[in-house]
């Protein structure tokens, strides 16, 4: 059984945490964020650190909620005090992606190239073959990103499209009779 929801969080240097009523505020230097909290849960903040206590009776909700909600506070802190990045790689001959203003254009292999607004708060760039997706919100960031893929996600013959950084796509060998030189 998982002990998460029992840790102690310290609020890193900078970062202002404010607790009103059930929504937890986090202000620091890269901006503001904000989570709204379940009823059975109490976060309290004691001499810079966090805790989340059940604020009512002991059952599997209570105790699930409790360490989805203190990772979910450790989120709002470092988004507020670093941000958080997730890089896309394109591969295929033809692909490319550019920026439009604040959005994406990418052209992927279909007849018109697909334009991905970026939500308020995200910060689209594109460098060569490189797509990087970066926000406050570390939810919101990994969805615009799983969105972006979702476009061409990569294809497990020739391994086009649209990937991770660093993520690794399994191939496939293809017609069993082209590989052994055809069967004429």
């Amino acid at each position: 059984m998982s002990r998460v929801g029992s840790r102690v969080i310290s609020i890193p240097e900078g970062v202002e945490l404010t607790i009103v009523d059930s929504t937890v505020k986090a202000k620091g230097p890269k901006g503001e964020l904000s989570l709204d909290l379940h009823p059975a849960i109490k976060v309290e903040v004691n001499d810079g650190q966090v805790s989340v206590a059940k604020a009512t009776t002991n059952n599997k909700l209570t105790s699930a909620l409790r360490g989805t909600v203190i990772r979910l506070v450790s989120n709002l802190m470092t988004g507020v005090k670093d941000g958080f990045t997730r890089n896309l790689e394109i591969q295929g001959v033809g692909y490319r992606a550019s920026n439009k203003g604040k959005d994406l254009e990418l052209v992927v292999g279909y007849s018109h190239p697909v334009l991905i607004e970026a939500p308020e708060g995200i910060e689209l760039k594109v460098q060569k073959n490189i797509i990087s997706v970066a926000g406050l919100d570390k939810q919101l960031v990994g969805q615009v990103a799983a969105n972006i893929r979702s476009v061409r996600p990569p294809e497990p013959y020739k391994g086009k499209g649209i990937r991770y950084v660093g993520e690794h796509v399994r191939r496939k060998a293809g017609k069993a009779a082209k590989a052994a030189g055809g069967a004429a």
